[in-house]
């Protein structure tokens, strides 16, 4: 019964025995883990005698010395077992080969300049011996390519834009019997320009581009691209309205100042203010303006309506460009005599509308700047300086007379001012510094 041996048991319960069946089997050989050869531990130091703030003394038992109660590690015990701990991350170089330094994501510096060199140089971005600038009629060329190759309607618009301000500027000489050819050739070449701008502005404005109709409206209105040059008003008016109904608003102040004056249609108030309340409603000066002053005097069959004129006039002042500087100097005339019941004197703001007036460019306003400081009006002191510098502006800018009814100031009337004028501290001195 118990002669029969029970075959022994293999060491893993998983693992198959192949020692059964296969001669070549070979066991492996028991790992032996008392024939490791570790190195020796290094001796420890004999613990001495802690010094304790107690007053009562333990005696130390040998059989439990090994036991440290205190927290803090020994150094050389800590630095041995820092040793064998395993590190994260830890390469073990061979020390044989080549050490390779440490990839770094920033590049390496760039060598320095030589000392007898300059710190920057820009040598390289100096142009070649055949650089230079394209000719006036080069780049017209260039923005003609540009301007056939797009079907964007507002960049052709500013090359028929680009064309009627060359044309401004070709150079025509003075007649002499010598440069009749040269005259020709001018007069030719501004046509052609004229005549190609006109001729794309009515392709565009036959598509229904508004900023186009306008323009070329204008330019009909001031004889550019009509018969010798005369205004074609007939043509500009049907423009004017066209581009007013794409909501234009220059357009329909234009179209309304057309229908108030009769050019090119019939003379229609009601039509007018129609036109002129459209521009309004888009903030437009001109019309704001036109406006005020008919509520005010009870014109384009208005009734006179004063506090409605001085709204409409304030708005338009709050708007006020260089090209409508009106409504400006009109307010500042009322501040300066008032209307009962609506606007009340006011001196110091009527200097203020007609300083800003003036810096606008508009030339009654600076007329009678010069006038108030030169006699010392309205409040304002006697400052020959301030009066010469407004009236210099309607001596230097002959801009700024157009609608302007008074003198024509001269050289001499301004040098006819009174003697304290000239020899004023204000007045620049050789070595000095002053307005003039």
């Amino acid at each position: 019964m118990y002669g029969a041996q029970t075959p022994s048991r293999p060491n893993s319960f998983y693992s198959p025995d192949f020692s059964q069946g296969d001669p070549s089997y070979q066991p492996q050989q028991q790992y032996n883990r008392q024939q490791r050869d570790y190195p020796s531990d290094a001796p420890r130091r004999p613990r001495q005698a802690r010094p304790s703030n107690s007053t009562v003394q333990y005696p130390v038992d040998a059989a439990y010395d090994d036991y440290d109660h205190d927290d803090t590690p020994d150094p050389a015990q800590q630095d041995a077992e820092d040793f064998y701990a395993p590190q994260p991350n830890q390469q073990y170089l061979d020390p044989a080969l080549p050490q390779r330094r440490p990839h770094s994501a920033r590049g390496p510096s760039p060598p320095p300049p030589p000392s007898n060199g300059p710190l920057l140089d820009h040598s390289h971005l100096r142009p070649g011996n055949q650089a230079s600038l394209l000719s006036y009629e080069q780049t017209l060329e260039l923005y003609r390519a540009n301007a056939k190759k797009t079907q964007n309607p507002d960049i052709q618009f500013e090359f028929a834009v680009f064309m009627i301000e060359a044309s401004k500027s070709v150079h025509i000489p003075d007649p002499t019997p010598g440069n009749v050819v040269e005259i020709e050739k001018a007069l030719e070449k501004r046509d052609n320009l004229i005549h190609e701008a006109i001729a794309l502005l009515k392709r565009l404005a036959d598509r229904g581009h508004p900023e186009s109709q306008y323009f070329l409206a204008d330019c009909y209105a001031n004889g550019i691209g009509t018969y010798k040059g005369r205004q074609d008003f007939d043509r500009a008016y049907p423009l004017f309205v066209l581009a007013a109904k794409h909501g234009h608003p220059d357009a329909a102040y234009r179209a309304g100042t057309c229908c108030e004056n009769g050019w090119g249609c019939r003379r229609e108030s009601a039509k007018a203010l129609q036109f002129f309340r459209k521009a309004s409603a888009a903030l437009h000066p001109g019309a704001m303006y036109r406006l005020g002053i008919a509520e005010l005097n009870g014109e384009l069959g208005l009734s006179k309506r004063p506090r409605e004129g001085v709204k409409w006039l304030k708005r338009s002042a709050e708007h006020a460009t260089a090209e409508f500087p009106h409504a400006l100097h009109e307010l500042s005339l009322l501040h300066e005599n008032g209307i009962y019941n609506v606007v009340f004197v006011d001196t110091e703001y009527a200097i203020e509308l007609l300083a800003q007036a003036a810096e606008l460019g508009y030339g009654p306003s600076a007329y009678r700047l010069g006038e108030f400081y030169e006699y010392g009006k309205l409040g304002c002191p006697q400052d020959p300086a301030l009066s010469i510098h407004y009236y210099f502006r309607l001596l230097f800018y002959p801009s700024l007379r157009i609608g302007f009814g008074g003198p024509d100031f001269s050289p001499q009337y301004l040098l006819s001012l009174d003697a304290h004028v000239r020899s004023s501290s204000m007045i620049r001195r050789p070595g000095q510094k002053g307005i003039f």
